[in-house]
């Protein structure tokens, strides 16, 4: 679980990076769930967009992906959200400690 102070680097990090993947009406599949596992495990911080033609809202998709991908959600904010997950290969964040 993180702390205050790592959400708020993890944040930090995440303030200039794009979307690099987006849900739209299909929502969540089995494709996107593999794609970004991929994605966490070669850059461990990913922002995902959810688009307005998707049904359900960005806070629950995020809570449902993190819990498929063991994830943490580090923040929402509108349409988009931030997931972190450890790199079980070759991490580059290192986190602060308390």
């Amino acid at each position: 679980m993180l702390n205050g102070k790592q959400k708020r680097y993890l944040r930090s990090l995440g303030v200039n990076m794009d979307p690099i993947f987006q849900v739209g009406k299909g929502g969540i599949s089995d494709n996107l769930i593999l794609q970004l596992s991929d994605a966490l495990e070669a850059r461990e911080l990913i922002k995902v967009r959810v688009l307005s033609n998707c049904e359900e809202d960005a806070k629950n998709i995020a809570i449902q992906v993190g819990a498929m991908l063991k994830a943490q959600v580090v923040q929402v904010i509108g349409k988009n959200f931030l997931l972190y997950r450890v790199s079980t290969k070759k991490p580059h964040i290192e986190l602060p400690e308390d």
